[in-house]
C-alpha cells in the first residue's frame, strides 16, 4: 500500500524530499485517521504532514490536524478564486451511516484526501496560494476561525455543492437576452471539449461500475471458498485416513485461497476501483468549471447588451442636449470598464482551460496506466496463486481416485 501511495504521489507530480535536496519541493502526507466524538457529532481527524524547502513556509516540516470539512473549505476557496482551473475533486462522504466509520471507508477516504492535497501542492497555479499555506500550517483554532468566516457560497454544504454546479450549468441555456436563442458560446474547440468531457464521464463511470462488480465478485468467491473449506474439513473428519487427509488438505488450501481473494479484492478496490472513481469525480469537477465558464460568458454578453442600450440612450441625449448627459456618460464609462474587466476574466478562463485540459490528459494517461497495470498485475498474481494451490493437490486427489 505504501508503494502504491508513493506511485500515486509521484504521478501527481509531487517530488519526494529525499530526491529533491536542492530543488524546491512541497510534499504532503495525509496520515493516521482517528475517530473523535460520539453519535452524530463523531468525525474523523487526519494528521497532515508537510515537508518543503519553500521560503514562504514555516520551516521544513509542519504537522497539523485536519478534518474533512477543512479539505472542503480548501477546495471551495480555490474553486471560486481560480476560475478556469480544474480543481482536484474530493472523495465523497458516505451516504450510508453504518459505513461512515468502517475501516475500509476511512482508508479509501484518507487515500483520496492525500491525492487531493498533493495534486494541489503540485499544481503551478495553486501551490503558492495563501489558502493552501493556511491549510497546511494554521493551528486548529485558526483553521476553525477561517472556516467560520466564510459567507455565501463558501458555506454551501458539500452534498449541495455539485447540485449548485449542475444548476449553474442548466441555467446557462435558459437565459435569454431579449431573444429566443439561449446565450451560448460559439466555439468549435470548446464544443469538442464539452463533448469529450461528457463522453469521458460516461465511459469512466461504466468502467468503474464494472470494477466495483469485480471487487464484489472476488469477495463473494472468497467467502464461498471459506464456507467450502469449513464444510469439506468436516466431511474429511468423517472419512478414513487417506480420503480424510485429502479432504482436510483441500479445505486448508481453500481457506488459504479465500484469504488471498479477500486480500486481492481489497487491493483491487484501492488500486483500481478507487482511482477510476476519483477520475469520475475529476470529470464532474471539470464540468463545474465548464458551467462557471458559461456563467461568465453569459454575464459578459449581458454587459455587452446593456452597453448597446446605453450607447443608444447617449445618442438620444446628445441630440436633445439633455442635462442628464454627464450622468449618462459617467454610467457608460463605468459599465465599459466593467465589461472590459469581464472580457479579460473570460479570456483568462479560456486560456487556463486550454492549458488545464492538456495537463489533465497527460495526468490521466499516467494515472490510468498505473491503475490498469496494477489491475493486470493483481489478476496475474491471483491466477498464479489459484493455479499453484490446486495443482499441488492433484497428486493426492488422484491417488485417492485410483484406489
Amino acid at each position: 500500500m505504501e508503494q502504491q501511495q508513493q506511485l500515486q504521489r509521484s504521478s501527481s507530480g509531487c517530488p519526494s524530499p529525499r530526491s529533491q535536496s536542492s530543488q524546491p519541493y512541497l510534499s504532503v502526507s495525509v496520515t493516521e485517521p482517528v475517530k473523535l466524538g460520539n453519535g452524530v457529532q463523531a468525525y474523523i481527524s487526519y494528521r497532515v504532514i508537510t515537508k518543503t524547502n519553500l521560503p514562504e513556509y514555516q520551516g521544513h516540516e509542519k504537522i497539523v490536524i485536519r478534518r474533512y470539512s477543512d479539505f472542503v473549505w480548501l477546495r471551495d476557496r480555490l474553486f471560486h478564486k481560480f476560475k478556469g482551473v480544474f480543481i482536484p475533486p474530493l472523495p465523497e462522504k458516505s451516504a450510508v451511516e453504518k459505513f461512515r466509520f468502517s475501516a475500509e471507508f476511512i482508508e479509501t477516504r484518507r487515500q483520496g484526501l492525500d491525492i487531493f492535497v498533493n495534486r494541489i501542492a503540485s499544481h503551478q497555479e495553486l501551490q503558492s496560494t495563501e489558502d493552501l499555506r493556511n491549510f497546511l500550517q494554521a493551528d486548529e483554532e485558526t483553521m476553525e476561525r477561517l472556516r467560520s468566516q466564510e459567507t455565501g457560497i463558501f458555506k454551501t454544504k458539500p452534498a449541495d455543492l455539485m447540485q449548485f454546479f449542475k444548476d449553474a450549468q442548466s441555467k446557462v441555456s435558459d437565459i435569454v437576452l431579449g431573444k429566443e436563442k439561449p446565450v451560448e458560446e460559439s466555439n468549435l474547440e470548446y464544443e469538442k471539449l464539452k463533448h469529450y468531457i461528457f463522453e469521458l464521464e460516461n465511459h469512466l463511470a461504466e468502467v468503474q461500475n464494472h470494477a466495483y462488480r469485480l471487487v464484489k465478485r472476488h469477495r463473494e468467491l472468497g467467502q464461498s471458498l471459506s464456507d467450502f473449506s469449513k464444510a469439506v474439513k468436516l466431511l474429511g473428519a468423517c472419512e478414513g485416513d487417506a480420503l480424510g487427509k485429502a479432504f482436510s488438505e483441500l479445505g486448508t488450501k481453500s481457506e488459504a485461497l479465500s484469504v488471498k481473494l479477500q486480500k486481492e479484492a481489497h487491493l483491487l478496490l484501492m488500486n483500481f476501483e478507487e482511482p477510476l472513481k476519483d477520475y469520475v469525480r475529476a470529470v464532474q469537477s471539470i464540468k463545474a468549471t465548464i458551467a462557471e465558464r458559461a456563467n461568465v460568458f453569459r454575464h459578459q454578453c449581458e454587459l455587452a447588451e446593456t452597453m448597446k442600450l446605453k450607447e443608444i440612450n447617449l445618442d438620444k441625449l446628445m441630440l436633445t442636449r439633455s442635462y442628464k448627459m454627464g450622468e449618462a456618460e459617467h454610467e457608460y464609462k463605468e459599465l465599459k470598464a466593467e465589461n472590459e474587466e469581464a472580457t479579460r476574466g473570460f479570456e483568462t478562463i479560456v486560456r487556463l482551460m486550454s492549458e488545464e485540459i492538456v495537463r489533465f490528459q497527460e495526468q490521466k494517461t499516467l494515472d490510468m496506466g498505473i491503475a490498469f497495470h496494477e489491475f493486470a498485475k493483481g489478476q496475474a498474481r491471483l491466477a498464479n496463486s489459484i493455479a499453484d494451490a490446486w495443482r499441488s493437490l492433484l497428486p493426492k486427489l488422484e491417488a485417492c481416485s485410483t484406489q
